[in-house]
């Protein structure tokens, strides 16, 4: 009796339509192409899939976690129309990590389950963020630090790639916290944001006033802006005041007709408790 290979869906299809059943030799080389969870792709199927995943537009996210031992550091990704995913942060000793997020951009990503223990006495976790190659949230935890609550806002990916990073750090010494108010006044029409960098403390890009949680032993800051000035006739100038004395800190320029990415403050601030960053039109202020 001659056999009849079945090799492809459309085939397989052709005889359910037509009430047929696969005979016993069919419905075996059937199960044999399916692929099920437990089974391990070859070293050929893995580069086949790779090539795929390259081509993919979806958001993603680099990861590390280094001397955190055998804890666990969760986080949840959300975008429209799918289902939260959530990501475990475990020790990888500095190698990076690549996963894929469901649906597109923008992705909100927030905390879960950060554990705070094994510490010893000057030691503390620190976690470090970039979000689509430029700043975002970068705190110290632990010790005599607070921890990182549930659902603490590491920032929204409007394009498509995340960095996180998870390590123990031995300081030498205990830190406190100190505060700075920062409150941005816009004269202008044109959105502008701006983060805050200091020495193991950062915030992600915003258009909100922000009050500081850095660490006293780095009681200086630095600033960075954006603004797409693209189509503008007319730079900008962000001015940075000790809002206690008015005296002028440093000046920030954005040119008109780009889009100004990462673009520095112009100094550094130094004990600072009450920052003013008025932006307004170069001309303006002249």
């Amino acid at each position: 009796m001659e056999k009849n290979k079945l090799t492809t869906r459309d085939k397989l299809k052709t005889y359910f339509e037509t009430g047929k059943y696969p005979t016993q030799s069919q419905f075996s080389d059937l199960i044999d192409l399916l692929r099920l969870k437990e089974d391990v792709l070859t070293n050929n199927e893995m580069a086949i899939l790779a090539n795929r995943l390259a081509t993919m537009e979806n958001g993603y996210i680099i990861y590390s976690g280094n001397n955190i031992k055998d804890l666990k550091f969760s986080i949840i990704v959300s975008s429209k129309g799918e289902e939260d995913q959530l990501f475990t942060i475990i020790n990888t000793d500095w190698r990076e990590e690549k996963r894929y997020f469901l649906g597109s951009a923008p992705y909100s990503i927030t905390t879960k389950e950060f554990p705070a223990e094994e510490l010893g006495e000057n030691e503390y976790y620190y976690i470090s963020c970039q979000i689509d190659g430029t700043y975002g949230v970068n705190r110290l935890f632990g010790n005599n630090l607070a921890t990182i609550p549930d659902g603490f806002d590491l920032g929204t990916v409007e394009g498509t790639k995340f960095q996180l990073q998870l390590s123990k750090q031995d300081l030498g010494q205990k830190v406190k916290i100190v505060n700075t108010n920062i409150k941005l006044v816009n004269k202008t029409e044109v959105p502008i944001q701006y983060a805050a960098y200091s020495t193991f403390w950062s915030n992600a890009y915003t258009s909100e006033d922000v009050i500081t949680d850095h660490y006293d032993l780095w009681d200086s800051m630095t600033f960075w802006y954006k603004a797409d000035l693209r189509g503008i006739t007319q730079s900008i100038e962000c001015k940075a005041y000790d809002a206690d004395n008015n005296t002028l800190l440093m000046t920030g320029i954005l040119l008109s007709g780009q889009n100004n990415q990462n673009v520095w403050s112009g100094g550094i601030i130094k004990e600072i408790r009450n920052l003013r960053i008025v932006c307004e039109y170069e001309n303006t202020s002249k």
